[in-house]
Formats: C-alpha cells, sequence, structure tokens
C-alpha cells in the first residue's frame, strides 16, 4: 500500500471514529462467535478465538486425548480462529493443534502462529522445560531471531510442526529486547511473505504497548495482539495504542482478559501478569467481583467481553487448556451483560467518558 494511499485512509478513518461506547443492542450472535475481517485483509477472526498454550502443557501436563477433547468442545461451541506458537510447548501445542485441523476443511477456520523463536534441538539436555513454565522434556532450546532468514525458517519449521501448508497470521512474537531489529529486518520479512499470498495476515503480539504503537504507527500491520493491557484492571491499551490502531485501520486481538488469572477467581494466592497479586490488586479485583455479583453476572463474563466494547478490538482470544474451560468460554461470552453494570464498572475505576464499556458481540 502506497503511503498516499494509506495516509488517505487514515484521514478517512479519522472522520469516521468514534472513542465511545458502541449504541443499540448487540448483534445476534449468542456465543460472540461472528467472523469480523483483521484489518483490511481477508484473514479474520471469530469474536472468541481459542489460545493454544495450554494444550501445549503450560505449567501442568495435559494429555493429547485432553487437548484434543477441548479442541473438539472448542469447534462444537463454534470456535473458529486458533493462536499458537513454537514457544508454547517447544513445538507441543502446534503438532497438537495441526493434528486436530488436519481433517477439517481449510477453509472454515484460522490459525495464527508467530515467528521470533527458533527451536534448536538440544540432544544432550536433561529435565523439563518449566523454567520457561511448560511440562515438556527440554528438547529443544528456543533461540530468538528476528533476522529475515529466521522469521522464513521459523514460519517453515511452523508449517511442518502444524501440517499445514499455510497459516493466516503470523506474529513477532515479544520482541520486547529486539523491538529495532523487529522493525528492520522482520517486518520486512512478513510484508514480503505478505505481499507473496504466503501468509494474510501479519502482526505483533506483545504484553506491553510501546512497541506495538510504534508498529501500528511505523508499518503497514494488520492487526496486534495484544495481551493483559485491555482489561478490567489494566486499561492502559486506551493511552496510545487502541486509538492509534482505530485510526490506523489495525485491528487489536485482546488476550490476557484475566491478568493471567486474577479476574478469573480472586483470591488470595492468585496470580496477576505471572506473579502472586498484589494485596491492593487482589483488593481491586475483589471489589470488581463483588459489583458483577450484584448484577447477576460472574466477573470473568465481564472480564472477557469488557475488551469488545472499544472498536478497534476485532475479538478476545482466552487460553483453553480442558473441555470445560471451552464450554465455560462459549457460555461467558453469550451472556447477557446489563448496561448498568458496565456504567458502575467505568465509575468504580474512574474511566474516561470517553472509554467505550458496552460491549458489541
Amino acid at each position: 500500500m502506497s503511503a498516499d494511499k494509506r495516509a488517505a485512509d487514515d484521514r478517512a478513518t479519522d472522520e469516521q471514529a468514534t472513542d465511545g461506547p458502541t449504541a443499540g443492542e448487540p448483534a445476534a450472535d449468542p456465543a460472540g462467535l461472528t467472523r469480523v475481517p483483521l484489518g483490511r485483509t481477508t484473514a479474520w477472526t471469530t469474536r472468541l478465538a481459542f489460545g493454544a498454550a495450554g494444550i501445549g502443557n503450560l505449567y501442568s501436563t495435559v494429555t493429547d486425548e485432553d487437548a484434543n477433547r477441548t479442541l473438539a468442545t472448542a469447534w462444537d461451541r463454534g470456535i473458529r480462529s486458533f493462536d499458537t506458537a513454537p514457544h508454547y510447548g517447544l513445538g507441543l501445542s502446534e503438532r497438537r493443534l495441526g493434528a486436530f485441523l488436519r481433517d477439517r476443511p481449510r477453509d472454515t477456520y484460522t490459525v495464527s502462529t508467530k515467528v521470533g523463536r527458533l527451536l534448536v534441538p538440544d540432544p544432550g539436555a536433561t529435565g523439563d522445560d518449566l523454567a520457561d513454565g511448560f511440562a515438556v522434556p527440554a528438547a529443544y532450546r528456543r533461540v530468538w531471531d528476528f533476522g529475515a532468514d529466521g522469521i522464513r525458517r521459523g514460519l517453515e519449521a511452523s508449517l511442518e510442526r502444524l501440517g499445514l501448508d499455510r497459516v493466516d497470521i503470523v506474529y513477532l512474537h515479544d520482541p520486547d529486547d529486539h523491538a529495532d531489529q523487529a522493525l528492520r529486518e522482520a517486518y520486512p520479512a512478513l510484508e514480503r511473505l505478505r505481499a507473496e499470498g504466503v501468509v494474510r495476515a501479519i502482526g505483533v503480539g506483545m504484553n506491553q504497548t510501546a512497541i506495538p504503537t510504534r508498529f501500528v504507527t511505523e508499518t503497514d500491520i494488520d492487526v496486534v495482539l495484544l495481551a493483559g493491557r485491555y482489561t478490567l484492571l489494566d486499561r492502559s491499551g486506551l493511552a496510545e495504542l487502541l486509538p492509534a490502531a482505530q485510526r490506523r485501520g489495525v485491528s487489536v486481538v485482546a488476550g490476557g482478559v484475566f491478568n493471567s488469572g486474577l479476574l478469573a477467581d480472586p483470591r488470595p494466592g492468585a496470580t496477576y501478569d505471572y506473579a502472586a497479586a498484589p494485596p491492593e490488586t487482589l483488593a481491586r479485583a475483589l471489589r470488581l467481583r463483588e459489583i458483577c455479583e450484584r448484577h447477576g453476572v460472574p466477573l470473568r463474563a465481564a472480564a472477557a467481553r469488557f475488551p469488545l466494547g472499544h472498536p478497534a478490538v476485532a475479538g478476545v482470544l482466552l487460553g483453553l487448556r480442558s473441555a470445560a474451560e471451552a464450554t465455560d468460554a462459549a457460555d461467558m461470552l453469550a451472556r447477557e451483560i446489563p448496561g448498568d453494570l458496565w456504567e458502575e464498572l467505568r465509575r468504580e475505576h474512574h474511566t474516561p467518558g470517553s472509554a467505550p464499556s458496552q460491549d458489541r458481540r
């Protein structure tokens, strides 16, 4: 896309953009599974997408049978977008996801994976990978590589593990300490892959907002996978990233909406951003639960649905590791949530009046 064309599109988007809550009733989509385009591409996501880190043995072992049952339950509930990465279980997540999808029509689902970490065989290694969060044998080393050749090699390896001839979306995965190289080398490599038709959409996946905002404003990416930075507890995505994405026509997929567990089940010992929740943060979460329960709504339903109130957010990505979690996730997206609850949550956390709060299923 030329700079002039992109600038014209930006001006048109600025004229149409609104930062206010969406008016009217939610669309007739009881499980929140409408297919939503990503950016200006032909790629899409269902409003609820499947995060596949859990079936890569995140923190504890999941059997092949249970992983397959989880995926089958999600499929039966209408989920058709699946996100994985080489990092998740040293390739186990990709292999399990690919095995499940292999016999399903390719145009009925979308898959995203990530690049930036190469898996290098480590024959002499012993023990497990729990230091990096996964209950799998430490048979590979992760090697950061945001060079152009590393991007292509990483994608080719992912396709082999998935057993697919293409993926729909590729994200640069956590380039926190490699931002300059990712912008200078990795992004042009992804742009070429998109131009060649190897992938349909490209983006960046991170749990911070500063570097994704640079990608949104300095490149022609299509989508940002934003983890934990637009939630009921952390609205930092509103400061720059989400407005920039809306102006530029870049879609956002919201991950980490439970802030690594606290908003799913607030209690002493619950985690917030992968560490024990500080007392003041736990108190805020407990207060949110009290408000939600007064309106007859589970906190996790409000937490899952909250990001969908922003016009830039195309979908919510939930990490699922069991059939029960897949069922619950679909049920939570189907819950009717009264406007009064959104307004009380806005007042409780002093959310600016311009911040969206009513979801747009």
